[in-house]
């Protein structure tokens, strides 16, 4: 096993009365394992600083040092907390992190603008939280990226639209109504106004439109990884259960799964006179595909299309 696959780090994580991990926050983890000489009994002083209990939560803060082999399971959820940053740190790209049995690992926990709160906790609390003007934003397995991660060169116009666990790449934009889960994210240059999914990534230059929605495998029993070549547009409120490959369009409001019949525009008609098609899974991650429905007929079609795809408008990207 190569010190790559492994991730380390120093961290502070936030326990409950009853001795539930909440989250953790490693704010600078590395590839490889814990340095030798490295003493965890000798933490860093601005984590040792942090490291003090918050009564208004009801919770104890505690310094944590780990190291992780990427191609095991998560055994903890400080174990699983590691994973995330690293995704979100950009030190492994989506899919190549064993996230089997995650879900297990993290509590739900009750999200506020001063941290967790344990969810058990909160009526009791909550009072108290209202007098220090904290507010409870959301109650969830997972947490917003930009409370734990500010990755360089990107735009999220709503933190709230950003798991902890999405890998975004410098010059990408996520706009107010875009989306990306965790294990998910962008290759490079990318504008996202829709839904990234769990698994799925988005290559150099592509842009998912307004309403867009990219499938993911979380839900449904699928299995596919939707992959977005580079140079791709997926149009405003269009979707796809399948890849698309580089310089592909596929036209606003029209939504393709793998079992959608395609009519082939390019392909010679059948003997009979009727047109060659093809199931959506059959077409998934192929280059310069032009997909959009016959305003005559109905039929979803699949277009051939010479030289590159989309431009993004660099102002946007900077």
């Amino acid at each position: 096993m190569t010190e790559e696959r492994w991730v380390w780090g120093a961290g502070l994580a936030t326990i409950a009365d009853d001795g539930t991990v909440l989250d953790t926050w490693f704010p600078s983890p590395a590839t490889g394992r814990i340095p030798l000489g490295y003493d965890p009994k000798l933490p860093p002083d601005e984590l040792d600083r942090l490291a003090v209990p918050d009564a208004r939560r009801a919770v104890e803060i505690e310094i944590v040092t780990l190291e992780v082999d990427l191609t095991a399971a998560p055994t903890s959820t400080s174990d699983a907390y590691l994973r995330l940053h690293a995704l979100s740190h950009r030190l492994a790209q989506p899919n190549t992190v064993n996230l089997d049995g995650i879900f297990g690992h993290l509590p739900n926990v009750a999200w506020t603008n001063a941290g967790p709160v344990h969810p058990d906790a909160l009526t009791r609390l909550r009072p108290f939280l209202a007098r220090e003007g904290i507010q409870v934003q959301g109650l969830d397995k997972f947490p917003r990226l930009l409370d734990y991660v500010t990755p360089p060169g990107v735009r999220i116009a709503d933190a709230s639209r950003v798991r902890l666990g999405a890998y975004l790449s410098p010059g990408t934009t996520v706009m107010h109504e875009g989306f990306v889960n965790f294990n998910a994210g962008t290759l490079g240059q990318s504008m996202v106004e829709g839904r990234i999914s769990q698994g799925v990534v988005v290559g150099d230059g592509s842009d998912i439109g307004g309403g867009a929605s990219i499938m993911g495998t979380l839900s449904g029993g699928g299995t596919h990884k939707v992959s977005v070549g580079a140079r791709t547009l997926l149009g405003a409120n269009a979707g796809i259960g399948i890849s698309l490959g580089d310089d592909c369009i596929v036209e606003a409001g029209l939504y393709i799964t793998a079992g959608t019949k395609v009519v082939l525009v390019d392909e010679p008609r059948r003997a009979d006179g009727s047109p060659t098609t093809a199931k959506g899974g059959d077409l998934s991650g192929r280059d310069g595909l032009l997909f959009r429905r016959n305003s005559l007929t109905g039929a979803v079609e699949a277009v051939r299309r010479a030289g590159v795809g989309v431009t993004l408008n660099e102002a946007l990207h900077a």
